[in-house]
C-alpha cells in the first residue's frame, strides 16, 4: 500500500473512532436530559445522530475494509444491503439538516406561534417524508441492480455495471442529486438566511437601545463602556458565525463527492481513485462534525455532560449550584469596606 493509503486508512479508523465517540454521547444526552427530549428538535437531532452513528458502526468500517483490500468486503448480497444502508442513511441525514433548518427558521420568524406550528405531529410527519423520500431511491436502485461495489470510492454503493444502462443511470443519479443533496442545501440557504435577517433586525434594535443608555450614562466608567461595544460586536457575528457554519459544513462535505458521482457518470473521464475515496471521506466526517455543530457546542448539551459527569463523581450539580447561590448571597450581604 502506498504512503497515501496508508495515511488514508490511519485517517479513516480516526474518523470512525471520533464519529462514534461524539454520536455516543449526544445520543446518551438525549436519553438522560429530560429537557432535551422535551423539545421538538429533539426528534430532528435524534433522527441525525442515528445516521451518523450506524454510518460510523457499519459503512465506514467496511468502506476501510474495501480499501484495503481492494474488493468488496463479503458477499454480494453483504455488499447490496450496505450500499443500499449507505444510500439512505446518507439522504436521511440530509434532510434531518433540512428540517433543522425549518424548525429554526419557525422558531425565529415565527416566535409567538412555534408552539402551534411546529409540534411532534408536525415533526413526525416530517421525519415521515423524510424516511419514505431516502427510501424510495435505494429500493429502486436495488431492484434495478444498481448497487454495487465501486472501485473507485472502495465502498459499496450506487454503481451499475451494464453500459446499455448508462443513461438511464445517469438520469437516476441526477434526480437523486437534485432531490436529496440540491433540495436540502437550498433549504439551508432560504431558511438560515431568513434566520440571519431577523437576527441582524434585533442586533439593530438592541444597538440602537445600547447606544441610547451609553449616552445617558455620562459618568460610566471607560472600561465598562468599552466592554458593551465589544459585546454589540460580538453580538453582530454571532449569528453569522454559526449560519456559516451550518451551510458551510454541509457544502464543504458533501460538495465534492457529489460533483465527483455527477462528473463520473457525465463523461468518460475515469476519475482518480486516491481523489474518489478521499471525497468519500470527507463525506464522511459530516458525520463526526454534526454533533458539534448541532449539539455537543451548545450549553443545554454543555449542562448535561456536566450533570452526567457529577453523577458519576458521586456529586450532584444542583447541590453545588445551591451552594454557589448561597455564596454569592452571603458575599452581597459583607459591607463594600470590609470587602
Amino acid at each position: 500500500m502506498e504512503l497515501w493509503g496508508i495515511i488514508g486508512c490511519v485517517f479513516m479508523v480516526l474518523l470512525i473512532l471520533a464519529a462514534v465517540l461524539s454520536n455516543g454521547m449526544v445520543l446518551i444526552c438525549f436519553l438522560s436530559c429530560t429537557d432535551i427530549r422535551a423539545q421538538v428538535p429533539g426528534l430532528f437531532i435524534l433522527n441525525l445522530t442515528l445516521c451518523n452513528l450506524l454510518l460510523a458502526v457499519i459503512n465506514m468500517p467496511l468502506t476501510l475494509v474495501g480499501v484495503i483490500h481492494g474488493h468488496q468486503p463479503g458477499g454480494e448480497g453483504l455488499c447490496r444491503a450496505v450500499g443500499f444502508l449507505e444510500t439512505f442513511l446518507t439522504s436521511n441525514s440530509m434532510l434531518s439538516m433540512a428540517a433543522l433548518s425549518i424548525d429554526r427558521w419557525v422558531a425565529v420568524v415565527f416566535p409567538l406561534s412555534y408552539h402551534s406550528k411546529m409540534r411532534y405531529q408536525d415533526a413526525a410527519l416530517i421525519l415521515l417524508y423524510s424516511w419514505i423520500h431516502s427510501l424510495s431511491f435505494p429500493t429502486v436502485a436495488l431492484c434495478l441492480s444498481w448497487v454495487g461495489f465501486h472501485q473507485t470510492y472502495g465502498s459499496c454503493t450506487l454503481y451499475n455495471r451494464k453500459p446499455e444502462e448508462g443513461a438511464s443511470f445517469m438520469a437516476f443519479m441526477v434526480l437523486f442529486h437534485l432531490l436529496s443533496f440540491l433540495l436540502s442545501f437550498l433549504v439551508l440557504c432560504v431558511t438560515y438566511l431568513q434566520v440571519l435577517k431577523v437576527a441582524r433586525s434585533h442586533c439593530r434594535r438592541i444597538d440602537v437601545i445600547t447606544m441610547q443608555t451609553l449616552v445617558l450614562l455620562v459618568d460610566l466608567h471607560p472600561s465598562v463602556r468599552q466592554r458593551c461595544l465589544e459585546e454589540q460586536k460580538r453580538r453582530r457575528q454571532r449569528a453569522t458565525k454559526k449560519i456559516s457554519t451550518f451551510i458551510g459544513t454541509f457544502l464543504l462535505c458533501f460538495s465534492p463527492y457529489v460533483i465527483t458521482r455527477l462528473v463520473e457518470i457525465s463523461s468518460s473521464t475515469p476519475i482518480n481513485s486516491t481523489w474518489g475515496i478521499a471525497s468519500r471521506c470527507l463525506a464522511y466526517s459530516k458525520a463526526l462534525s454534526d454533533p458539534f455543530v448541532y449539539c455537543l457546542l451548545r450549553n443545554q448539551y454543555k449542562s448535561c455532560c456536566r450533570d452526567m459527569v457529577n453523577k458519576i463523581l458521586k456529586r450532584s450539580s444542583s447541590g453545588q449550584s445551591s451552594a454557589e447561590r448561597v455564596n454569592s448571597y452571603v458575599g452581597n450581604l459583607v459591607p463594600a469596606t470590609e470587602q
